[in-house]
């Protein structure tokens, strides 16, 4: 009793910065927290472990994570402060120097996040895991279903910092949507470091969609962002299905050809445009933005 005890009494604040992939990533850590008998509080309040998903795709976001970091600090001068995620992946001794910082653990150790903060002496883990999915969470949730980019576009890091290409399998994927449906989810959005590039067992994203739509009692389903040159007819003949969200968000860089092949970016200006059209000429309403 008194072990379980010390682990409700643990609070433990998450932050992110960044893309949905690392909101997904922040969500499913909450809920593992959770069911172990953690209290996951706001940044806000006071808290023992402070947890910070980075991003570092721009100098902007590199900065926004070190002031976090300060505030965090400020709040809660004893709190154990630990940072994870690509900024963690790509400068972990530079983060490491930090006053502020207690830990650092990149995007392999995101998986094992608990494991590695016991490990440190940060929590503890218990026997069995208790408790239930937290109620704080939106309404909408995010459900992540790949990981990782081998495109290597000129301007772009995340390759550098989301390594190792995977999808996740789809009977995985099933079986969290209806675990979400089941705590009266409304709406799910599938993200990942690139959707399209979904490929599991020889299903690709179209396959995958169709296998949630029949196989999942889910009101609404939408997807993060798209590479125009993803856009395929199978793809768009499935939001004939109205629980498919009307809305697309299709990457643009530039409408500059020589830029698009500097930036090494696979589609052209026309091919944006020809993504664009056969979406509009078959989704009635939609709203596409970039």
């Amino acid at each position: 009793m008194a072990r379980m005890s010390k682990i409700e009494g643990t609070r433990i604040a998450l932050d992110t910065v960044g893309c949905k992939l690392n909101q997904a990533e922040t969500e499913l850590l909450a809920r593992e927290l959770v069911q172990a008998g953690y209290r996951v509080v706001s940044p806000a309040e006071g808290a023992d472990v402070y947890i910070l998903n980075t991003c570092t795709v721009t100098q902007m976001a590199d900065s926004k994570c070190r002031h976090l970091l300060r505030m965090a600090r400020r709040r809660n001068p004893a709190a154990r402060l630990v940072v994870t995620g690509c900024y963690a992946e790509r400068a972990a001794e530079a983060l490491a120097k930090l006053e502020e910082v207690d830990l650092v653990l990149g995007n392999e150790d995101k998986p094992h996040l608990l494991r590695r903060l016991a490990e440190r002496g940060f929590l503890t883990i218990p026997i069995s895991t208790q408790g239930d999915s937290p109620d704080a969470f939106r309404t909408r949730a995010f459900i992540k279903i790949q990981d990782g980019c081998h495109n290597f576009c000129a301007y772009c890091i995340v390759p550098l910092v989301r390594r190792n290409e995977v999808s996740v399998p789809v009977g995985r994927v099933t079986a969290e949507i209806r675990q979400r449906v089941g705590e009266s989810y409304k709406e799910l959005v599938l993200t990942g470091t690139e959707v399209g590039s979904y490929r599991f067992d020889g299903m690709n994203l179209t396959g995958l969609l169709a296998r949630i739509l029949a196989e999942t009692g889910i009101t609404r389903l939408r997807l993060s962002s798209l590479q125009p040159q993803e856009i395929s007819p199978e793809l768009v003949s499935l939001w004939r299905d109205e629980r498919l969200c009307r809305h697309f968000h299709l990457s643009l860089q530039s409408g500059s050809d020589s830029v698009l092949r500097r930036m090494k970016r696979r589609y052209s200006a026309s091919e944006y445009a020809s993504a664009v059209s056969l979406i509009r000429d078959n989704i009635s309403g939609v709203a596409i933005t970039t």
